[in-house]
């Protein structure tokens, strides 16, 4: 089965567990509330069991030497989508909130989007790469998006990487592999050999457990946010035009571009990665910056309308870009 069709299967398969979370949202069945709540837990529990598990588990010296570029990658990502951003802003209404657009643009669905897509390519070495580039993307994020955003990084910025859980949960799960290999072992053990593993193992399986809700929660919440962006005045067709261009075109085409002159240079990188890199970089904008967009006095309109359409656009543009990758190459 070719990349491409993984891909489009997977992203059919998001498109229905999201649809299930819109259609509760409409229905009154997850209330702001729960959606608020669930988030949190996602955010601060789930994420963080799924990211130190999966760093335990898949981490050693060979694999941060083949991954080691891949935080990088992360800064990239939100660079990539400034540099793809501020012209396509140009060409829109002198109206337009400028920042607000390039930070909608550098700002994509890095890490809950591509992580099943990520899984059903290259299991759990896909999932290991989407979480080392989440550690660069969102400490790119919080200083180059915010410097666009709000006009300098934000004290609120540097105070959320301090308390990001999922970072710390990161660092935590490397240098545990690292320096204890026989611990990732232990997770999927069911009779382990020393009866003093017994209570270390049943932790491990718990939080492995916890972090196995994560896709399908947040594919749900994702839904139910959704449902709440569609009402209010619509953005100028032009400027949502270009958003949505820059976004899941102009940005995914820059990183096959580099990959591509880097490939002529002589650096080749291994498939896995690779195809992760783009993925990323072809991801629609994230559901969290509308909430940034109006925490720090940006566009909320056009962040609403643009995290909405993209999010649908996104379902064809993926897919056709990997179908193009591998015409490529």
């Amino acid at each position: 089965m070719s990349d491409w069709s993984v891909v489009l299967q997977q992203t059919v398969a998001m498109f229905l567990v999201i649809l299930a979370g819109w259609v509760a949202r409409r229905r009154g069945l997850i209330s702001a509330q729960a959606t608020a709540g669930l988030s949190r837990f996602a955010v601060d529990v789930a994420m963080p069991c799924l990211v130190f598990t999966q760093m335990l588990r898949t981490v050693d010296a060979a694999a941060l030497r083949a991954e080691w570029l891949s935080p990088l990658v992360g800064v990239m990502v939100v660079a990539l989508g400034i540099a793809a951003g501020w012209p396509a802003a140009r060409l829109c209404d002198g109206k337009l909130d400028r920042r607000t657009f390039v930070f909608l643009v550098a700002t994509p669905n890095w890490i809950y989007l591509p992580l099943p897509i990520a899984q059903a390519l290259h299991g759990e070495a896909g999932v290991r790469t989407v979480l080392l580039v989440n550690v660069g993307a969102t400490l790119a994020m919080w200083s180059l998006g915010m410097a666009v955003l709000a006009g300098k990084p934000a004290r609120a910025g540097l105070l959320a990487v301090a308390k990001n859980a999922g970072l710390h949960a990161a660092w935590l799960g490397i240098v545990l592999a690292l320096a204890a290999p026989g611990l990732g072992r232990l997770a999927g053990e069911t009779s382990p050999s020393h009866p003093l593993a017994y209570p270390l193992v049943a932790l491990l399986q718990a939080m492995g457990l916890v972090g196995s809700m994560v896709i399908p929660l947040v594919l749900v919440l994702t839904g139910a946010q959704l449902a709440t962006l569609q009402a209010g005045a619509r953005p100028p067709a032009r400027a949502l035009g270009w958003l949505l261009t820059a976004r899941l075109l102009v940005a995914p085409a820059l990183t096959l571009g580099l990959l591509w002159a880097a490939g002529q240079a002589g650096l080749h990188f291994a498939p896995a990665p690779r195809a992760v890199w783009l993925l990323v970089n072809a991801m629609p904008v994230a559901v969290s910056a509308g909430m940034l967009t109006e925490r720090f006095g940006g566009d909320t309109v056009l962040a609403a309308r643009g995290i909405f359409v993209s999010t649908l656009a996104g379902m064809v543009t993926v897919p056709a870009l990997f179908w193009a990758m591998e015409a490529i190459w």
